[in-house]
């Protein structure tokens, strides 16, 4: 079957209009990453009773299929009620949507199905179970010519037989006409049924509405069905009457009947069964028949004594009885003594006899048959015996008369509780035929059956498709829609299904005909389900977003949003509004947060008040709250006044605990002001205040904020004093409440430990707040504590393996708050941090975070860390050795670099992706192609002269070590040119170097002497660091080895070999000093013929020899390269 698409798109303000492209893109990015771990979303859909596919986040879609007909059938109430969407938004959308969405202009998720698949899936799934929705014939309703061979010609008023399946809701079916018997193609549309369930209207009257929400409201509202069995007659009008309405006496128990010894054919049976045919006889229903008709065939032993448990002999004496009946023309006692025969046969597995019992007792011949429970009992006992020996079209053709019952006496529903397909088969006809009035009742019925049973799970979808139907016709409701979507809600809780129940909640809620208990009861749903709803992704906060509907629902149930006086319960309002407060500040909309104290406050709380004046308490309590926020809103003026008008309210005669808080909440706003002096008067009050009232809580407060006042003011020692004080003091209470509080001292007082180089007890004191951070279970505290230990052990004493430690725990941290986007980062850093250690088990563990890493990046479409992941795996591929994989992932990290469009950063990648090979030992040439045929153009064209300058001097090094000299020529040239239009000396005097190395390796001597010269001439004078001297010996003994070997001129070089010696003495050099003394040594014995320089130089390289235990010195020329043809002179 085709899957069904479900497309997403978020809309805005009152009209649903689309939302902004940018929106879009958020829903798109969730999409993703629900592509990538469906675990949510296929619970999600398991409750909507469908079944995922796939996510194509490009288009916005999820792709749904179904295999049975309730499946489909449910997931349209669903759709229908408005469920989709808000079970959506619960899966995708940040907690701050739900505060955002308390605005007029806000945004949600809309959901929109293609009707005509979901109709094509209807029929295919029908035609798979093998369920007729209509059977029989059907007469031509107008004169049609055939338009083709496959086609009947119909004349008006033809009877057709129905061959196979007629479902209305296609446009053709198979018919056999009856006057010639061809068989074809017949239009749907062309022909109507010889007999008809219902009327042309599917559609229910002001009664049928009135009728269908009372029973609907037996349902909802009396919580369980009655115990007895109700009846129905027919009046003089033709019309069923249910008599058990008014009836309120309680159900007799059932007769008993001894069994008495029988002998066929003789006359004094007749006796014997006298008062057995007696009160079964009578074509008028009697209560005590219900009990018999409702026995299963166990109980109906128990009817009967004398048989020793012997079915047979009761058998044996049923069948007398009935002999004796239908001889005396007793028809109605016959009929229902065949009934109980037929009972007793099935409870046996005796079928086929219990049928021909079943079908006598409706073959008995009677005037009308008024005993409407009666006939319904033997139909749905036959249905069953029909069905179970697969005769399927008598089970159809009796099924057609049980649904005619059932839609005309639903207490008869109590005959098919053992088989519910019968009522089934009702509603996909009633679903088919579109008939909303049949569809209605089908479901009352079936909703009714399953109560009866104690089967909530299976009442459910009835019930949900009730509400449906029940808010489409016009009328007065009986049942409030509010309630039945909250009783649902409530079943939905029972049955674990979170994400159904809190968007019944919310329907409830949000109903007109809500009320102020149905707003606080699905508060209290959405409390309970809202751990289940999110999985790992579990809140740690007290009051989950999602409440904030409610909270302001029943605000406005209380008049304090829209300033009309409401109940006038002020203690409720203010804990309304403070819970609101409160998540408006945990979100950071404190702005929002603010508006709505001021709102009770200056409804409630002033005393000028209409509606009526809270106390002093809980007013000082609300502006308390108020200062605070307005002191997060950074406004402490504000906030001063606040406080000050508190204090003035206080007796002043009685000190409070509220009065120290008061005094500590001023230090803060008077150190947000910069007024340190007063500030920490107040914190000093604070603490005499709350030493007096005994309060340590908030004394230890005031002593950790006058701590981080005096280490504001530099006044470490006393800041030190004051923080210990208050850790000694938190850590002596009990309590969750103050393990937040212990864990941010312990934080700061480490953080002052760190910043003074104390690391030990900086470390102790980090891990001591960790450690309270997880007794809490507070996930935001954890984690600040984590990222501090993580910078500790990075920046401040690096140790890679505590690092990782840590940094693993805020990855586990981060998975279960399901933050993507930082972990993703955590997980980059940590395979980072294994890249460091250098060894092959560390580099493959970095490879799986890589990956994983890589995984996020995708999910998220942050296309530029996506691109750095792929290299990152490469380039650990190549540290591994794994070559044939190295290229591949190169290609795609470039490929995703391209697709961002960004030049800049396609031309980082290319350079990075050059590094993976230039920094390696192995395949360095590979970084030629990344940094001369890519990178290097895009740098010329974006004129990123850093780049360029950059990219030329790693070529240069590159073909220098593949000896290409003379396209290494080009790039050195280049970089030159780029330095010394820069400016920069350094890179100049390297590019100097670089070329006269390049010279001197092409045979280019005077060049490579030139450059040499001008590299020397852009060092720094006078000489600074030990460093540069050694370049000096480097270049100038280069320099005489050009001129001696080379240029073949031993008097120039000598010059240059005492340039060098002399800064190799500079520096201590000894090895160099032997070196350069030994070539002077030989120049001036060998070429330059100055035999007291010589000796000179060669007792020097001597002394030289004997500290670096060289043992031999060689002065001949033959020594020297390029000089074995000079003979020396005598």
């Amino acid at each position: 079957f085709p899957a069904l698409p479900m497309l997403l798109a978020m809309v805005e303000g009152p009209d649903k209009l689309p939302a902004d492209e940018g929106s879009q893109e958020v829903l798109r990015g969730k999409l993703r990453l629900l592509e990538a771990d469906s675990i949510e979303v296929n619970a999600l859909f398991m409750e909507l009773s469908a079944r995922l596919v796939s996510i194509n986040c490009e288009e916005n879609a999820i792709f749904v299929t179904f295999k049975t007909f309730e499946e489909i059938w449910r997931f349209t109430t669903y759709y229908t009620m408005g469920f989709l969407g808000q079970c959506m938004e619960n899966l995708l959308l940040d907690q701050d949507f739900w505060l955002s969405s308390l605005d007029q202009e806000y945004f949600a998720i809309e959901i929109s199905i293609q009707e005509e698949t979901l109709n094509l899936m209807y029929k295919g799934i029908l035609m798979q179970e093998g369920n007729s929705p209509t059977t029989g014939s059907c007469v031509a309703t107008v004169e049609y010519d055939a338009g083709g061979p496959d086609e009947l010609s119909l004349e008006q008023g033809d009877r057709i037989i129905i061959v196979g399946l007629l479902v209305s809701c296609f446009e053709w079916f198979t018919g056999r006409l009856e006057r010639t018997g061809e068989v074809g193609l017949v239009m749907t549309t062309l022909v109507r049924p010889a007999d008809s369930l219902y009327g042309s209207q599917g559609n229910m009257d002001a009664h049928q509405q009135a009728e269908l929400r009372r029973k609907i409201e037996e349902i909802l509202l009396k919580g369980k069905m009655k115990s007895k069995v109700p009846h129905a007659t027919v009046t003089t009008n033709g019309t069923l009457e249910d008599q058990s309405e008014t009836s309120k006496t309680t159900l007799p128990s059932g007769p008993h009947f001894t069994i008495q010894p029988v002998e066929e054919g003789t006359t004094t049976n007749q006796e014997k069964f006298l008062p057995l045919l007696s009160f079964l006889g009578g074509s008028n229903y009697k209560p005590e028949f219900g009990a018999l008709y409702g026995q299963t065939p166990e109980r109906l032993l128990a009817t009967f004594t004398g048989h020793s448990d012997d079915v047979d002999k009761l058998v044996a004496y049923l069948s007398v009885a009935r002999e004796t009946a239908r001889k005396k023309r007793l028809h109605w006692s016959q009929s229902r003594l065949c009934f109980l025969l037929g009972k007793l046969c099935a409870g046996r597995s005796k079928f086929s006899q219990a049928r021909v019992y079943f079908e006598e007792a409706l073959s008995v011949p009677r005037d009308i048959f008024t005993d409407m429970l009666m006939l319904a009992s033997i139909y749905a006992n036959l249905a069953v015996i029909y069905l179970m020996q697969k005769n399927t079209e008598k089970y159809l053709a009796l099924s057609e008369r049980i649904a005619a019952l059932l839609m005309g006496i639903p207490y008869c529903v109590s005959t098919v509780e053992k088989d519910s397909e019968v009522l089934k088969f009702i509603l996909k006809k009633a679903v088919l035929s579109h008939n909303k009035m049949a569809e209605a009742r089908a479901c009352f019925l079936l909703a009714k059956l399953h109560w009866r049973r104690g089967e909530a799970a299976d009442t459910i979808p009835f019930l949900e498709r009730l509400l449906v139907l029940l808010a489409e016709p016009p009328g007065v409701r009986s049942v409030r829609p509010s309630h039945g979507y909250l009783s649902l809600a409530g079943l939905y809780s029972q049955l674990s299904l979170p994400h159904l129940c809190v968007s019944s909640a919310r329907r409830a809620t949000m109903h007109p005909s809500a009320r102020l208990a149905d707003c606080l009861n699905g508060m209290g749903l959405v409390l309970e389900n809202t751990d289940r709803l999110y999985g790992i992704r579990k809140q740690d906060v007290a009051i989950p977003a999602q409440v904030a509907p409610y909270l302001s629902r029943s605000l406005s149930f209380t008049g304090r949003l829209d300033g009309v006086g409401g109940t006038g319960d002020h203690t409720l309002s203010q804990a309304l509004t403070l819970c609101l407060s409160q998540l408006f500040q945990e979100h950071g909309m404190l702005g929002h947060a603010v508006r709505s104290m001021h709102t009770l406050i200056d409804h409630h709380c002033a005393p000028s008040s209409s509606s009526g004046t809270s106390s002093i308490p809980e007013r000082n309590i609300a502006l308390v709250w108020l200062a605070w926020l307005h002191i997060c809103n950074s406004q402490p003026e504000v906030s001063l006044d606040v406080l000050d008008s508190v204090l003035a309210s206080m007796p002043e005669h009685c000190t409070t605990p509220q009065e120290g808080l008061v005094h500590n909440m001023r230090g803060v706003a008077l150190r947000s002001m910069g007024d340190l002096r007063r500030a920490a008067e107040s914190y000093q009050t604070a603490i005499d205040v709350c030493e007096e009232c005994e309060d340590r809580a908030n004394w230890a407060v005031a002593e950790a904020n006058l701590g981080l006042l005096c280490l504001k003011a530099g006044a470490k020692r006393l800041a030190e004093q004051h923080l210990t004080e208050a850790v000694e003091m938190l850590s002596a209470l009990e309590g969750q409440e103050h393990e937040v509080n212990f864990t941010t001292v312990l934080l700061e007082l480490g953080q002052y430990y760190v910043n003074q180089r104390h690391l030990d007890r900086g470390k102790i004191y980090y891990e001591w707040a960790l450690l309270m951070a997880i007794k809490s279970n507070h996930s935001d505290s954890q984690l600040s504590v984590t990222r501090r230990l993580c910078h500790l052990y990075r920046a401040v004493c690096p140790d890679e393996a505590q690092c990782i430690i840590y940094n693993e725990h805020q990855l586990a941290l981060l998975v279960t708050r399901g933050d993507r986007r930082q972990e993703g980062e955590v997980l980059e850093t940590i395979s980072q941090l294994y890249l460091s250690l250098g060894t092959e088990r560390a580099r493959r563990s970095a490879l799986d975070y890589t990956k994983r890493s890589l995984g996020i990046f995708i999910d998220l479409g942050r296309r530029e860390k996506e691109a750095y992941a792929w290299l990152q795996a490469g380039k650990i591929y190549h540290l591994l050795g794994q070559t044939e994989l190295v290229d591949l992932y190169l290609q795609v990290a470039q490929d995703v670099g391209v697709s961002t469009g960004d030049t800049h950063f396609i031309l980082q990648l290319l350079e990075a992706g050059g590094d993976v090979f230039f920094n390696s030992s192995t395949e360095r040439e590979k970084a030629v192609c990344f940094y001369g045929d890519r990178a290097l153009p895009i740098a010329v064209k974006t004129s990123s002269t850093e780049v360029r300058l950059r990219l030329s001097n790693k070529l240069v090094e590159l073909l220098l070590q593949m000896k290409l000299y003379g396209e290494a020529v080009e790039y050195a040239q280049t970089a030159l040119d780029i330095s010394v239009k820069l400016g920069n000396r350094l890179n100049e005097r390297v590019a100097f170097h670089r070329l006269a190395t390049l010279y001197h390796c092409l045979g280019q001597f005077e060049l490579a002497e030139h450059y040499y010269l001008k590299a020397l001439s852009l060092c720094p004078t006078p000489l600074e660091f030990d460093e540069e001297t050694l370049y000096y010996v480097r270049v100038y003994r280069t320099l005489g080895d050009i001129i001696f070997y080379d240029l073949k001129d031993p008097y120039d070089a000598a010059g240059y070999y005492h340039l060098a010696l002399a800064a190799a003495m500079d520096i201590g050099n000894k090895k160099s000093q032997l070196q350069l003394c030994t070539r002077l040594a030989t120049i001036y014995h060998n070429f330059l013929v100055d035999r007291e320089l010589s000796l000179f130089f060669y007792q020097k390289a001597r002394a030289f020899a004997s500290d670096l235990n060289v043992r031999r010195i060689n002065l001949s020329p033959l020594g020297l390269r390029g000089w074995a043809h000079i003979h020396s002179v005598s």
